[in-house]
């Protein structure tokens, strides 16, 4: 349960310590304030004895007779002097417009607020009732209750004289009345009563629960939901009623309407007071505690409670202890509660003192949630209701969650949610970084410093980075890679590190960083020297970008020992900014370097470096051989006799023997094959590649006293040279291993080749008969000739014009003609004539004569 304290500083007199705030974690669902201004003029001299809620003012009656109209703010508007004792009750119509009033000493008083029109009456009882129709502005509906123990409906007639019937009597005084619509409810000893006004007909009679609490003492508390949902709140009970249309199968002599009790439950304390908030109810509670000095009851502060019905039962949404002045003096009967309906507001009247309770909105949301500082929820609260928001500002709560987590040493949280909240203010973000720097924690709001958008004064970004070139040389690099280069005087930064590296020279991290610093100030030069000493992979990308090759022109060797590969690519790709003569003379002294280059650059070109052939003939030969023999077999440009001499004077064997054979020394080079490589095989193959009838015979006559060497040739020399040259020249007995095998081989090889003979044979003779009878199909076909066709030689028609006379005419498949007559004399060597026209190296089936006569 929460304490709740009106915000208006109390007198002296009323300091209690009850007065204090509970601490507890559950948001209050109202707040309060009193009702000053006038009303506290009002009653330092007066008592409050009831009050009338309108939407546009409000009614206080007093113990003295009085009745105040007042605005909103406690404001006295208008005074009016009813009676000299107590108003008992004030009743206002929809408009506003027209007032109803009853007092202890039994007047009753009905006067329009802007008009001359009113009713008096002095009854002789104490009068506790009065209410005025919500319509009576309209002439049609110019009706009140009123009574004491009995209950008068007044009614005015068409000559303008009001017409008093009694409606009930008989079940004691009649204490609260309340006119919603047609339907008027009220209260008297025995229970609560309500009436069709339009049919005159009473709905229904819901008695009193506890008949041992005085009336009088304890009062009964109505309140009209909307037109057809009655509230009653008597002692500690609490009845929700519902006014329904009766089946018209049911009526018979019963009203057209009943009442159905859709919740009734009981409260812990009696209820002074019952109001509708949406689908809940508050509920103003009267309360005695036993006092701890004394030991006897005492009155307590009263409780405001929202309350959530359920058919049978109910559940506390919250629960607020009021302090209202001289609170101890007090009965139930002296409380009240009035509410307006469009504003959720509610009025707690007790005789000293008004307090005004209001639905909390998002300020005051915003506002607890700052209390209890949990300024992450409020932040969040801030953002979504922003619009509607008019005490609070996104950036103060922001900033004020800033300082809790830095107060509580949330450094790191506290620097990211600068970045949200403090935005592109850069005088905001200026002094917080001071902040963070008093307290020693510049680290922590660094990585969250505006990079781009809305930068800050350079300074500040010089200090973070002192900071951490002092403490954290891994971290000054990550930032100096992390922020542009404008951001700071790079220059200050440049001599700050170069400070630092005067104390520890081989810093790898302080070198590259300064590297990196080099590069922003485009002394690309420095920045490469500083890269290649620690042999940094960016290097060559550092190149690429900048354009340095002018810069590398001097570092080639340096670059070649970081990684030879990728220098040598990017060399060789940019040859127009450094020469291959450049490149060489700078790698002179580093022969194995000279010769990545030169082997790289041949595989791209084998013409580009022609010059440097003969020198790479000794490269390959110290570096590396394996390469030596594709090389030599690859260039076209380097000197044979000096790579031969070479390659003897290291004995290599294969060099050697290509290069003779390369030079046209088949002889010498297949001698070195069989007398130091002892390789028949490779003879064999060398053999035939130079496809030289003398070198097989060189081969023969090395191999005869071989028995090995025989083997090879006897199984490889079949389709070269006749094996009977070499079978002749065995001597008798020798032994070569598996002879029969090589024999047998011979033999096979032999058949193989008589069998490819006669099929390719076979093939031969099929293809050449089927193309012969093609020929003569072809030329067994006969050629049309008509007037269109022209003699070749005198270019005039080849038929006569006149066909009876006899004509000759000559034509060829190719579809040449001429006449006899201009046909050339036929040789007399060839009995084979040809077209003139065709040429002759392309004679064919279409050149042969065909002679035609007539």
């Amino acid at each position: 349960m929460a304490e709740a304290e009106p915000q208006e500083p109390r007198c002296n007199e009323e300091s209690t310590d009850e007065s204090e705030e509970d601490d507890s974690e559950e948001e209050p669902k109202l707040k309060y304030e009193r009702l000053s201004n006038g009303v506290t003029e009002i009653l330092q001299k007066d008592v409050a004895s009831c009050m009338m809620v309108h939407e546009k003012f409000l009614a206080l009656g007093t113990h003295y007779g009085k009745v105040y109209l007042l605005d909103v703010q406690g404001n006295i508007t208008q005074k009016f002097d009813i009676s000299p004792v107590k108003i008992n009750q004030i009743s206002l119509d929809e408009s506003g417009e027209h007032m109803g009033v009853c007092s202890e000493d039994g007047k009753v008083q009905v006067f329009g607020l802007y008009t001359g029109e009113e009713f008096h009456e002095t009854f002789d009882c104490p009068i506790k009732i009065v209410a005025v129709h919500p319509q009576f502005v309209r002439s049609h509906c110019k009706q009140f209750v009123t009574g004491g123990n009995k209950l008068f409906l007044y009614e005015k007639s068409w000559m303008n004289r009001w017409k008093p019937s009694v409606l009930h009597e008989g079940e004691g005084n009649i204490r609260n009345v309340k006119w919603r619509g047609n339907l008027i409810a009220w209260a008297n000893n025995m229970g609560v009563k309500i009436l069709d006004v339009i049919a005159k007909q009473r709905i229904t009679n819901v008695p009193r629960d506890d008949i041992n609490l005085r009336p009088d003492m304890y009062p009964c508390s109505l309140c009209w939901k909307d037109n057809l949902t009655l509230i009653i709140g008597w002692g500690n009970s609490v009845k929700i009623c519902s006014v329904k249309e009766r089946h018209a199968s049911e009526m018979r002599d019963l009203p057209s309407r009943y009442v159905e009790i859709v919740s009734q439950f009981n409260t812990e304390f009696y209820i002074s007071g019952i109001a509708p908030l949406c689908d809940q109810l508050v509920i103003l509670s009267y309360v005695k505690e036993i006092s701890e000095k004394t030991e006897k009851e005492c009155c307590s502060r009263p409780r405001l409670d929202i309350i959530q019905p359920f058919p049978e039962s109910c559940e506390e949404i919250s629960s607020d202890a009021l302090t209202v002045r001289r609170f101890q003096e007090n009965e139930c009967r002296d409380y009240c509660l009035e509410y307006s309906e469009g504003e959720s507001l509610f009025y707690i009247i007790s005789p000293r003192d008004v307090v005004v309770a209001k639905e909390r909105d998002q300020d005051d949301h915003i506002e607890w949630l700052l209390e209890k500082k949990k300024y992450e929820e409020a932040l969040m609260a801030a953002e979504i209701s922003q619009k509607t928001m008019k005490k609070h500002k996104i950036q103060d709560i922001g900033l004020a969650y800033i300082n809790h987590l830095m107060e509580i040493g949330e450094y790191d949280l506290a620097a990211r949610k600068c970045q949200k909240i403090l935005g592109k203010n850069t005088d905001l973000w200026e002094f917080e970084v001071h902040r963070f720097k008093e307290i020693g924690q510049l680290k922590a709001i660094s990585r969250y410093l505006p990079r781009r958008d809305s930068v800050l004064k350079p300074f500040i970004y010089e200090m973070v980075l002192h900071e951490f070139l002092e403490s954290d040389y891994e971290g000054f690099a990550t930032l100096i890679k992390e922020w542009p280069g404008n951001l700071y005087n790079n220059a200050i930064i440049v001599q700050a590190v170069v400070d630092h590296l005067k104390k520890d020279p081989q810093n790898r991290t302080l070198l590259k960083t300064l590297a990196e610093l080099y590069t922003y100030d485009q002394r690309y030069g420095k920045a490469l020297e500083i890269y290649l000493t620690l042999r940094h992979k960016d290097v060559f990308q550092l190149i690429h970008k900048h354009n340095l090759f002018s810069s590398i022109r001097d570092k080639i060797v340096l670059l070649m020992e970081f990684d030879s590969e990728k220098a040598v690519d990017m060399l060789l790709d940019n040859e127009d900014k450094i020469s291959i003569d450049k490149v060489v003379e700078e790698l002179k002294n580093r022969p194995e370097l000279q010769h990545v280059y030169l082997h790289k650059l041949f595989k791209r070109d084998h013409h580009k470096g022609q010059k440097y052939h003969e020198k790479q003939i000794s490269l390959y030969a110290e570096y590396d051989r394996p390469n030596l023999l594709p090389f030599l077999r690859d260039s076209t440009h380097c000197p044979l006799e000096k790579a031969l001499e070479i390659c003897q004077q290291r004995n290599f064997v294969e060099e050697t023997v290509y290069l003779l054979s390369r030079m046209g020394n088949s002889r010498s080079a297949l001698k070195m094959i069989m007398e130091e490589l002892y390789d028949v095989d490779k003879a064999i193959e060398f053999a035939k590649e130079q496809d030289d009838a003398e070198l097989w015979e060189d081969l023969i006559l090395y191999s005869i006293d071989k028995p090995p060497f025989i083997t090879g040739l006897l199984n490889n020399i079949g389709t070269h040279v006749d094996p009977i040259l070499l079978i002749h020249r065995i001597k008798e007995g020798m032994e070569i291993p598996n002879l029969r095998d090589s024999l047998v081989k011979i033999l096979q090889d032999y058949n193989l080749q008589i069998l490819l003979r006669e099929g390719c044979k076979k093939i031969l003779v099929a293809d050449s008969l089927s193309l012969l009878k093609k020929m003569h199909r072809t030329q067994m076909r006969g050629v049309l000739v008509d007037e269109e066709n022209i003699c070749e030689t005198c270019l005039s028609p080849i038929l006569p014009t006149d066909a009876s006379k006899s004509f000759s005419v000559t034509v060829f498949h190719c579809r040449h003609m001429f006449h006899k007559e201009c046909f050339p004399e036929l040789s007399t060597d060839s009995s084979v004539h040809f077209c003139n026209i065709c040429s002759a190296k392309h004679r064919g089936p279409g050149s042969a004569i065909l002679e035609m006569k007539k």
